[in-house]
């Protein structure tokens, strides 16, 4: 009988339905209102894997034909021990309402577990079934109208993924029931060794009724009052003000940015629910022997608090996309890693990362160069990972990702990825137990803030945007932290991030804080404790603007930073053009330049490294040095160029006492140190170009995994393009322990 018709004479099972989503929906409000402040699910603990796991995704039910048998034996050929599979096929989890189908999977699940080769199972909820849409329409995703003067929200229509309310209480109804069923079905399966809740989850930008009035009832518990609420956000501006909690306006025509980034907050915490939510269900179902994780669709998104919900999480995922051939330098792999493994201060998986070409179009295939895909593996383990997956195991012959290729072309044939694939398989069989479980221990730190993100994106600052002009510079926080984080990992330095929750920041001897343009005292007054203890500090302009509200502070900026900072300032200007440093004071040559943004900062204790070099900036310092208590405080009121960046960081390392033999290496060489569970120091040195690379070994003798061959202090190490040299040292008791970042 056709799905509709079937819906259709079934009146009991939609009656059932409605009803308990009117239960769920009684409940829906409570559970948000209290979801920034509920407790997390305990977490089951890390999992402790005996070695990498390296694999990749699979989809049986995507080939053309039958192939099952073909495919297991290629994956045990090549040394594979590990797939994930089942979170992208709901309608054939439940191919109708209420009905189940395990059989599919099932011989797939046992075809691995007879290979040897380990499971890990999604929920499949990121992409509802035909027959869902049809008879709930109101799970479909209202999107936000990005208009300037706002609308209504776009009603998504069915057919792509990620298209839902996931706060819909027939979504709900409809996911625990597929959730419980699937979950208890492979409790005791010995090959399913973890869950994946999820898939790449975000808010999808909906702003369906029921999100909304949630958001009512969040700021009403938030804020006690409309009037204290009015008072928050400035709304007399445009005589605005909130009386009662029913005039609250729409999110698409609010101009508040405090109520933009409050909506942003709220998204957050309908992410951080869902996924607790569905972590809650499974640990209900699952084994204990079994791990939960999601898989984060690339960190720092501006609607996603990973923070939160890696504490719910056993082990956080990430899925890593990078730059091919010319453009493959390891730079976007440690900036994931480092982000994810900050989350749990441990170690990570990646669930996803390129295996030959990415992209939803043919626009942009550019296959890996010999020795990039095997590097590339190494290079996710240097930075923490456990695993590493590719996305995906056979290239899809049609649809929106045929060109996002897996190891196997379309022709689904050996190739030269597998070829390489196979040949890093097997080394890993040999030294996988030296490289699980990494303990990396950085001395920087970048403080990175979402709440600074978003609301730079409703006022950015990148320019020039003259009042006679339409055009618009993208620059913005996200790329200011990239560039931080390029130029620490250009100098071979390591680095985590902490967060505007972080207590403590007296674990790293220097803390740079790019634009943190919110925030509420007690973080700031923690950053100047911390300097005033003897920390090392480099922050840069917009910091300490404008409070948790993203209202401006009614003090002179940079507020309450102002003794730490030794500054204080009263106006800022875009910059139309790039300006120079006068006298080129950190030796950049043409680099010498600042852009976008400059503040006119007035020393009252800091020192003035820096002029611009203007007839009118000049009289201003671009950028300044505080001595406050124990510590120091460099600040730049303006957007360095990458080089003069990396320039000021350099200065910065040395004198933190940071610096070392890894600033001495060639230019596409790179490093990265650890300690592994046998307490021995690993080091891993890579050569991201076409070309060898010669450098002397810096540190106590050891032996290089990947050929067993010794290695003796200031010995010449030489690697070849697109190769790496991992080297273990002999066991050293009476040494201190490796710090993994300068030496």
């Amino acid at each position: 009988m056709p799905t509709a018709e079937k819906h259709v004479t079934n009146p009991m099972r939609r009656f059932h339905v409605l009803f308990v989503t009117i239960i769920l929906a009684a409940f829906a409000c409570i559970r948000q209102l209290t979801a920034q402040n509920a407790g997390t699910t305990a977490p089951g603990g890390a999992p402790d894997f005996p070695t990498v796991l390296y694999g990749t995704a699979y989809y049986s039910e995507y080939m053309p034909y039958e192939r099952l048998d073909q495919d297991t034996a290629l994956m045990k050929a090549a040394g594979l021990n590990v797939v994930r599979m089942g979170e992208s096929t709901w309608s054939l989890w439940e191919p109708e309402d209420g009905q189940f189908d395990y059989a599919w999977m099932d011989r797939v699940v046992d075809a691995m577990g007879k290979a040897g080769i380990q499971v890990i199972l999604g929920t499949p909820t990121y992409s509802i079934p035909a027959w869902m849409a049809h008879e709930h329409p109101e799970i479909l995703a209202q999107r936000l109208n990005p208009s300037m003067y706002g609308g209504p929200p776009l009603q998504s229509t069915y057919g792509m993924r990620q298209n839902m309310d996931t706060d819909s209480p027939a979504y709900r109804f409809y996911a625990e029931r597929l959730i419980r069923h699937i979950v208890a079905h492979y409790k005791d399966n010995p090959t399913v060794i973890g869950w994946q809740i999820d898939n790449e989850t975000s808010s999808y930008d909906a702003g369906n009724p029921d999100i909304f009035i949630g958001f009512q009832h969040y700021l009403e518990k938030k804020f006690g009052t409309p009037e204290a609420l009015s008072k928050a956000w400035f709304l007399n501006y445009w005589g605005e003000n909130l009386h009662t909690w029913e005039d609250l306006p729409a999110r698409d025509g609010a101009q508040s940015t405090g109520y933009k980034l409050e909506w942003t907050r709220w998204s957050q915490m309908r992410v951080t629910d869902f996924l607790r939510w569905q972590a809650d269900l499974v640990r209900e179902c699952a084994s204990p022997r079994q791990f939960v994780t999601t898989d984060f669709g690339g960190m720092m998104r501006h609607d996603v608090n990973e923070n939160a919900i890696a504490s719910f999480l056993d082990i956080a995922a990430d899925n890593i996309y990078h730059g091919t051939q010319d453009h493959f330098d390891g730079s976007i792999q440690s900036i994931q890693g480092d982000f994810a493994r900050s989350l749990k201060h441990t170690n990570f998986l990646v669930t996803e990362t390129n295996a030959q070409t990415i992209g939803w179009s043919s626009e942009s295939q550019f296959p890996p160069y010999d020795g990039q895909l095997r590097e590339d593996v190494y290079t996710h383990l240097s930075n923490g990972a456990n695993m590493v997956e590719y996305w995906h195991w056979a290239s899809i012959a049609a649809n929106q990702e045929t060109y996002w290729k897996g190891v196997l072309s379309h022709d689904l044939e050996p190739n030269r990825a597998y070829a390489e694939v196979s040949r890093t398989a097997h080394e890993l069989e040999k030294i996988g137990p030296h490289l699980v479980g990494l303990q990396i221990h950085n001395q920087v730190a970048i403080l990175w803030s979402r709440d600074s993100a978003n609301a730079i994106d409703f006022m950015p600052y990148g320019g020039p945007v003259p009042e006679w002009s339409w055009t618009h510079q993208p620059e913005g926080y996200d790329s200011l932290v990239q560039q931080m984080h390029r130029s620490l990992y250009d100098l071979n330095v390591g680095t985590d991030f902490v967060f505007p929750d972080t207590e403590d920041f007296s674990a790293y001897k220097l803390l740079i804080v790019p634009a943190l343009y919110i925030s509420n005292d007690a973080l700031l007054q923690r950053i100047s404790d911390y300097v005033k203890n003897g920390g090392h500090v480099l922050m840069t302009f917009k910091s300490g603007f404008a409070n948790e509200n993203s209202a401006v502070r009614w003090v002179r900026a940079p507020g309450p930073l102002r003794e730490a900072a030794g500054f204080s300032y009263q106006e800022f200007s875009n910059l139309e053009h790039p300006l120079a440093l006068k006298g080129d004071p950190y030796h950049v040559g043409d680099e010498n330049k600042v852009q976008y943004w400059a503040e006119f900062l007035m020393p009252e204790h800091a020192h003035a490294v820096a002029y611009y070099d203007h007839p009118f900036l000049g009289r201003w310092p671009a950028i300044t040095e505080n001595e406050y208590g124990a510590g120091r405080l460099l600040y730049e009121g303006t957007y360095l160029s990458d080089a003069l960046q990396t320039a000021v960081l350099k200065s910065e390392l040395e004198k933190a006492g940071l610096a070392g033999p890894d600033q001495q290496l060639p230019a596409h060489a790179h490093v990265t140190h650890g300690i592994n569970r046998s307490g021995k120091r690993v080091h891993y040195f890579f050569n991201y170009s076409s070309e060898s690379v010669k450098f002397p070994y810096s540190y106590a003798a050891g032996t290089s995994l990947l050929d067993d061959k010794p290695i003796a202090n200031a010995q010449q190490l030489t690697l070849a393009p697109w190769d790496l040299c991992i080297v273990e040292e002999k066991a050293q008791p009476n040494l201190p322990k490796q710090n993994g970042t300068v030496h």
